[in-house]
């Protein structure tokens, strides 16, 4: 059973993703490729820079350029945080409004089942569901309408 629950969100993940072990294999390929080209570029720039300004001026500016993509980075990372903080909060809160998930309740709900029973109280569950659902769907009717008069069926008068 667990290799099919594993098996199942697997499948889940790369459907929502699109990662296989070919995708992670290609992407590793690329990612040292891209770090050799990045690595050849830094030597290359810091060459051109000692010919022109001398080695220790090459090195000052090499060593300001990376300090300032790391500023830039870390503050863009300080921002994706606040961001990823905010939007879990409001995802929290948003969750927090759905009162069947308080625990008093979920505790109340279960000593009234231990009360009039499972075989008892399962029809009366179905029924409530059903209900729930219809209300929920004329509810999505009524919202998507809006105040708007009905259209009515009569045809336009047609141009003679």
């Amino acid at each position: 059973m667990t290799s099919g629950l594993r098996r199942y969100l697997e499948l889940q993940v790369q459907a929502k993703t699109g990662l296989s072990s070919g995708v992670v294999a290609c992407g590793i390929v690329a990612a040292i490729a891209a770090a050799a080209a990045v690595i050849f570029l830094v030597f290359s720039a810091f060459i051109w820079l000692a010919d022109r300004y001398g080695a220790l001026w090459a090195a000052l500016i090499m060593a300001g350029f990376f300090v300032l993509v790391a500023i830039i980075a870390l503050v863009a990372c300080i921002v994706s945080r606040r961001r990823t903080v905010a939007q879990a909060q409001l995802a929290l809160e948003a969750r927090s409004n759905q009162p069947w998930l308080d625990p008093r309740y979920l505790g109340v709900g279960l000593q009234i089942t231990r009360a009039i029973g499972w075989k008892k109280l399962l029809p009366l569950a179905a029924v409530a569901l059903l209900a729930a659902g219809l209300a929920r769907e004329w509810h999505k009717e009524g919202a998507s309408s809006g105040e708007e008069e009905p259209h009515s069926e009569e045809e336009p008068p047609s141009e003679s």
